[in-house]
Formats: C-alpha cells, sequence, structure tokens
C-alpha cells in the first residue's frame, strides 16, 4: 500500500513540475508574442513618422522655392498616399500590441507618439450635451454638494448638408378709401425666373470646375441627400451662371490685359469629336506681380481653342502689348513681330524650361529607376549645366518680393556675371560635341534661333520679370489634375464655358478667397447693384471688405 501511494505522489509531482513547465513555456510564448507585437508596433509608427516627415520637407521645400516642374506635384501626391496607408497600418500595429500586451501583464505596452491635435477653429458653434450631475457625494452619500467647476472635452462632428427652400412672402394690402391693391415689388433673383438660390448655383459650378466633379456625379450625390435634380436641370444652372457673372469676368479680362508683363502658358484638354476625341487647348494669361511687390492684385486669364495653331494666341493678345514670358513655343512668333500693331511683344523665356532639359540628363534617382547603369548614363556636362543654373536661382530667391528697381540691381551685380559665363562654357562644350548629342540638343534649346539667348537674359535687364514661368503652371495645375474626372469637354461652347469658369475660379484663389463664397455672393448682390459699382465685386475688392467685416 505504502508502495502504491509513494508512486501516485511521484506522479502527481512529475504532473504538477510538467503543468509549471508548459505554463512557463506558456508565459514565455506570450512574451515573446508581445514583443513581437510591440516591435512591429515601433516599425509600423516609425515608417510613418519618416514618411511624414519627408511629406513635410516636400511641402517645405514647395512654399520655399516654388514648383519647376509637375514631377514635386506628383511626388507629393505619392506621398500623402503612402502616408495614409502607413499610418493605418500602424493604428492597426499598435492595437495589436496593446492586445498582446493586456495578455502578458509583465509585458509594458508600447505608447505611440501621438501626434499634437490643433484646437478647433472658434467660428465653428458649440454644442453644449451636459452629463446628468449626481445628486449625492460618491463617497459619504452626503446631498451637501457644491458646483465647484467642469470639465470639458470637445468632440469634432459632421453635420449632414442641408437643404432648405426659402419662401418669400409679398403681402397685398387693399386701401379702404380708394380700393387700390398695394404689394411691395418681387425682389430680383440671381438669375431671371430663377428657382435656384445663390449658393446653390455656386455650389454646382464650383464643385464642376474647381473640385472637377462632372454633373452626372453630383446628381447622385443629390439624390443621395434626398433631391430630385436632373442633369439637365444642373446645366441650366450652369448657363444661367455665365451670362450672368459676365460682367465680372470682363472686368478681370480687362485686369489682365492692363498689365504691362504676362505669363503665358497652354495645356492640352480632350475635346469630344466624331468617332472619338481630339487634343484642343486651354490657354492661360496670368498677372502676377507679387514677386517684384508691384501692387496690382494678380489674376488670370483663361482661353479655349480646338487646336494650338498659333493664330490663337495672336487673337488673344490682339491690342496687347508688353512683355511675354513663355515657354519657346513658336505660336508667339507673330506677336513678336516688329511691324505688329499696336508694337511688338517683348518676349522673356523660362530658365525653368532651359533647366529641365539639363536636368532629364542628370536625374540619378530616374536614371536608377529605369534600369539604367548610373556611371554610363549620367552626363557630367548636363550635371555641370544643373549646378550652374541652380547659382543663378539661388541668387533670384535671395531677391523675390523685392521692388524691381531692388532687383534689378543685384541682378547687374550677381547674376549677370553667372550668366555670361554660363553661355561661354555652353558654348565651349557645344564645339566639341556632335549636333546628335543630348546635351548639344538641351544647349540649343537655350542659345540656338534667332533672339533665343537675348529672350533668356531678358530679365537682367527688367527687374519686374521673373526667372522661370511658374505663375502660369501653376494656373494651369488644376486642369491638369482634374482632366481625369471629367475626361473631355463635351464641345467647343463647353470649352469656352471651361474657361470663363476657370478664370473666375483661379482668380479668386490667387487672391486667396473662398471661390464658392465668393461666387455665391457675387450672384446674390449683382441683380440689385448698379453697372458703377460692379468693380466692389472683383475678388480683390471683395475680399478688402470681407476683412473688414471680421475685423468688425
Amino acid at each position: 500500500m505504502s508502495d502504491a501511494a509513494s508512486e501516485i505522489a511521484r506522479l502527481r509531482a512529475a504532473l504538477a513540475a510538467q503543468t509549471a513547465c508548459a505554463e512557463a513555456a506558456e508565459a514565455r510564448a506570450q512574451a515573446a508574442e508581445a514583443d513581437l507585437a510591440q516591435a512591429r508596433a515601433l516599425a509600423s509608427c516609425t515608417d510613418a513618422m519618416i514618411q511624414e516627415l519627408k511629406l513635410e520637407i516636400a511641402k517645405l521645400r514647395r512654399d520655399k522655392f516654388g514648383i519647376s516642374s509637375e514631377r514635386r506635384a506628383r511626388l507629393i501626391d505619392q506621398l500623402e498616399l503612402q502616408l495614409e496607408e502607413l499610418e493605418a497600418a500602424a493604428t492597426e500595429d499598435v492595437l495589436a500590441a496593446e492586445a498582446a500586451a493586456d495578455e502578458a501583464s509583465t509585458v509594458r505596452a508600447f505608447t505611440r507618439r501621438k501626434p499634437v491635435r490643433k484646437p478647433f477653429p472658434d467660428h465653428l458653434p458649440r454644442e453644449r450635451v451636459v452629463v446628468e450631475a449626481p445628486s449625492n457625494c460618491a463617497c459619504c452619500g452626503s446631498t451637501r454638494i457644491v458646483k465647484m467647476g467642469e470639465d470639458i472635452t470637445e468632440t469634432l462632428e459632421v453635420v449632414p448638408r442641408q437643404w432648405k427652400v426659402i419662401q418669400t412672402v409679398r403681402e397685398k394690402f387693399t386701401c379702404r378709401a380708394c380700393e387700390k391693391i398695394s404689394q411691395p415689388p418681387a425682389p430680383f433673383h440671381a438669375i431671371p425666373r430663377g428657382w435656384a438660390g445663390p449658393q446653390l448655383i455656386a455650389m454646382v459650378a464650383f464643385d464642376k470646375f474647381g473640385q472637377h466633379q462632372p454633373l452626372n456625379r453630383q446628381v447622385e450625390r443629390i439624390a443621395r441627400e434626398g433631391i430630385d435634380l436632373s442633369l439637365s436641370t444642373l446645366a441650366d444652372l450652369i448657363g444661367h451662371a455665365c451670362v450672368a457673372l459676365a460682367p465680372i469676368h470682363a472686368l478681370i479680362e480687362r485686369h489682365v490685359l492692363d498689365a504691362g508683363r504676362l505669363h503665358g502658358d497652354d495645356t492640352t484638354v480632350p475635346l469630344l469629336a466624331r468617332g472619338g476625341t481630339k487634343t484642343a487647348r486651354l490657354w492661360t494669361y496670368v498677372r502676377d506681380d507679387r514677386p517684384w511687390d508691384g501692387g496690382a492684385p494678380p489674376a488670370a486669364l483663361f482661353k479655349f481653342s480646338s487646336d494650338r495653331r498659333k493664330e490663337h494666341p495672336t487673337r488673344h493678345l490682339a491690342g496687347w502689348q508688353g512683355v511675354l514670358q513663355s515657354d519657346v513655343y513658336g505660336g508667339y512668333n507673330d506677336l513678336y513681330l516688329a511691324d505688329r500693331s499696336p508694337g511688338p511683344v517683348g518676349s522673356a523665356l523660362c530658365w525653368s524650361h532651359g533647366r529641365r532639359k539639363f536636368f532629364e540628363l542628370a536625374d540619378i534617382k530616374a536614371t536608377a529607376r529605369k534600369g539604367k547603369k548610373v556611371a554610363e548614363e549620367i552626363s557630367p556636362i548636363a550635371l555641370d549645366a544643373v549646378k550652374r543654373i541652380d547659382e543663378i536661382f539661388a541668387v533670384e530667391r535671395e531677391i523675390s518680393d523685392l521692388s524691381a528697381a531692388a532687383r534689378l540691381e543685384v541682378r547687374q551685380q550677381r547674376v549677370a556675371p553667372l550668366v555670361h559665363d554660363l553661355h561661354d562654357w555652353m558654348l565651349a562644350e557645344r564645339a566639341g560635341m556632335s549636333k546628335h548629342n543630348p546635351v548639344a540638343k538641351a544647349i540649343n534649346y537655350m542659345v540656338e534661333g534667332k533672339g533665343r539667348w537675348e529672350a533668356f537674359t531678358a530679365f537682367l535687364d527688367d527687374g519686374r520679370l521673373c526667372l522661370t514661368n511658374n505663375a502660369a503652371e501653376r494656373a494651369l495645375r488644376g486642369i491638369a489634375l482634374g482632366r481625369k474626372s471629367w475626361l473631355f469637354a463635351g464641345s467647343e461652347r463647353g470649352g469656352d464655358r471651361a474657361a470663363f469658369m476657370y478664370t473666375l475660379i483661379v482668380s479668386a484663389k490667387m487672391n486667396d478667397i473662398d471661390p464658392q463664397a465668393w461666387m455665391a455672393d457675387v450672384l446674390a448682390r449683382l441683380p440689385d447693384l448698379p453697372v458703377s459699382r460692379l468693380p466692389e465685386l472683383l475678388p480683390w475688392h471683395w475680399k478688402t471688405q470681407q476683412d473688414a467685416v471680421n475685423a468688425a
């Protein structure tokens, strides 16, 4: 009996030991899993932080140095998409690490660095939701409790867009003496015999041309909100808006063409044609005197054409005389003729385009992406040209926002020697190259042709001129980003209508105002405003009025 008891005791001891070993192994496994989860969370958060810093650096470089090409804009878009994915992955990994830490009590949970939340804007309405106060002390149960303060937790919430019908009531009165009926006159509407308010009209127009949402998508979105509006109804509103806003467009066009210096550029627009689409053009002419503190407010004028023949810019700028900053497109050549009436237009070419020719031959990252050997594909001469041109850009960044006279003085002293040295160096290097050499072609882009180099160096003699044509490219950026959404212009009149609305929207953006709010206010005030006061509704004057109202 004693042998059996001892054997049972031994087996129980062995089972307890095995159980303890199993529990220890399970604890070690849980700790290892928790450590792994924390490591993954840390790696994900680190990746997200690196991507966020890269995005911030790219945006700061764009804000400080401007945009030399659409490549940087695409890079920022790509970084933002990557940041979205990394942030979502980091959140998932942090939650997994917290869950693993809860299971393994011996492991300290990973704490993710939270971004600092900015305070909510003051103009947002506040809705107080007061939690029911206790009637008794939570400690002793006494009812003798007195309020000593409160803690407020703010949560940002969104209320779905609200639609409403405004009923304008005009009461009728009859006279007991003469039995005549009196009634106040009907107020003017944003559009003749219109049923849509100015806010609605502005929303439809801005969503179509400013947010690149075609009308058919707007119809679907509005239908989900319980309002039945047909495509033809919204199109009718767009037509009415163009007619109503025509006087403002005319004032902006006059303002732009009164400038002595313009930026000019164009971009492709698919135009619906029989059997498919053809390539049409949207042209822009930008007045922006801010780089030399000229005082005139900025604005942009857009024009549409079904092709890129040179007759179009000649017609757009008929009667205008000044300096046109552009690329080397030959369609502007008729503007430079000596016998042109009222006189020849001066030419100032864009150094960003000239630099880009060399940069494409010296772009190490682009070459690596193509799988080519960097040492064989990178041109040392092109790289040297980029460095020389960057020295000119560095000086130009220093004199931004200075007066025209101050800019001219610095250019004569510091920039002119760099430009002349660059010219002599390019001619010397080209002399030893074949005419088919890509670097020789890049050099010819700047120095070959009648008056080409003089147009590139025109900025040395005029402090108003800019080194680049980036102002026009910025005006066209929205079109380049949006044409994938609306696919094509339905007709030539549709293209003209788009150019009309882009003139209004881009000019408003250049003056740092909300295009939709501005158009809505203009549509509401236009019917009652005399013609002599129409300039009050121009974006720059409207902004001054709004700033005064907000300050008051």
